[in-house]
């Protein structure tokens, strides 16, 4: 059976009025606003929020400027005029931003960090919207104390420049924000509170913990959909994939509680919904979220259709690395990673014909508690 921590606690749904008021005189950037960021982007903007868009995509903002940003949604399309920004025009703003939202992907976390740092208010915060564990490298560039940690559950993609498709509207997106430090402080309540715009906001003590849970299902399911070019639901549905994720999340949560990590329950999970054997916790978490989120073409496949590389280092890559630090194995991850990025540079295809090279990947359970000295 694994601890769990219950840091997480509700701050509200969708905006209410009075919520709405909140941080209503703050300068708001959304930093990559590719799927993720123009969003949220877009439901702050009609919660009646300053909010700029800020893109490498020439094209992307140059259709944001002219016409309206659309997002659809299942619970109803939007078309909002948005401001929208490219980076060169940056350098011409007169006044900082009070808030920064970071929603790129986590390759361009470190540059992005340290081109806005300049554009950040003295008193000012980044609040990374990302997967993985990019607090470890963006709090060292624009301070401890300046950094507010997520986790975010918002399934959307890019469809065109200006045009997004959300899978999760926001009724049934999720967010959880943290301080580094675990205290609820009334910064971070008053963030949760305009994020409200985009979907369910909580507050957590324990953000670390959170965002490793976060980590637990995108180990588990990002690489398998990819390299089979499939969906997470079909992970989460078929037995053979899910003993396939269970087996690569089995492996980021003895990393993570090797490593001192308290696993928090997310997507609006209870503690006692993580309770029970561990296998049990991991593919629960993993239904919760694709049951929450649909049928849906992840990053990772939506990167390697476009012949871009995908997050992989800071996921399954990242937990081999920690592996390394804890002393833990993680040959499963290890040789996903791998796989990943040989898709990526053309020197295998991807496709469900491998599903039984992934089958053998599969590390002997017995074998491996043999080799760190543990009873099976």
């Amino acid at each position: 059976m694994i601890a769990c921590g219950m840091g997480i606690r509700k701050v509200g749904g969708r905006m209410d009025h009075n919520q709405s008021q909140r941080g209503a005189n703050k300068r708001i950037a959304v930093l990559g606003a590719g799927a993720i960021g123009c969003s949220v982007g877009a439901d702050m903007t009609r919660a009646g929020h300053d909010v700029c868009l800020i893109d490498q995509w020439p094209e992307h903002i140059d259709a944001m400027k002219s016409r309206e940003l659309h997002v659809g949604m299942p619970e109803g399309d939007l078309d909002i005029k948005v401001t929208a920004l490219h980076l060169c025009d940056v350098a011409s703003l007169k006044k900082p931003f009070d808030i920064v939202f970071l929603t790129s992907k986590s390759p361009d976390s470190v540059w992005l960090t340290q081109f806005i740092k300049p554009h950040l208010a003295p008193t000012g915060v980044l609040v990374s919207l990302q997967n993985s564990l990019n607090d470890e490298w963006i709090a060292p560039i624009v301070g401890y104390q300046r950094d507010v940690a997520s986790v975010v559950e918002l399934a959307a993609q890019i469809v065109g420049p200006g045009h997004v498709k959300r899978r999760t509207g926001p009724t049934k997106a999720w967010f959880a924000l943290g301080e580094l430090h675990g205290r609820v402080t009334p910064r971070v309540e008053e963030l949760a509170a305009i994020l409200g715009a985009a979907g369910k906001t909580e507050v957590t003590s324990n953000i670390w913990g959170a965002k490793w849970s976060k980590l637990i299902v995108n180990t588990m399911s990002h690489a398998i959909a990819a390299i089979l070019r499939g969906t997470d639901s079909d992970v989460a549905e078929n037995p053979r994939l899910l003993e396939l994720g269970t087996a690569l999340g089995r492996e980021c949560l003895q990393v993570g509680l090797a490593l001192g990590y308290r696993i928090e329950p997310v997507f609006g999970l209870t503690a006692e919904d993580m309770m029970g054997a561990p296998d049990d916790m991991l593919r629960r978490i993993l239904v919760t979220l694709c049951t929450h989120i649909g049928k849906h073409t992840n990053s990772f496949l939506q990167d390697m259709m476009k012949g871009r590389p995908s997050e992989v280092h800071y996921m399954n890559g990242l937990v081999a690395a920690k592996g390394r630090e804890a002393g833990i194995l993680t040959p499963f991850n290890d040789a996903i990673t791998r796989m990943v990025k040989a898709i990526e540079k053309g020197e295998m295809t991807f496709g469900p014909e491998h599903l039984a090279r992934l089958e053998g990947l599969v590390p002997s359970r017995r074998t491996v508690a043999a080799k760190v000295g543990i009873e099976v």
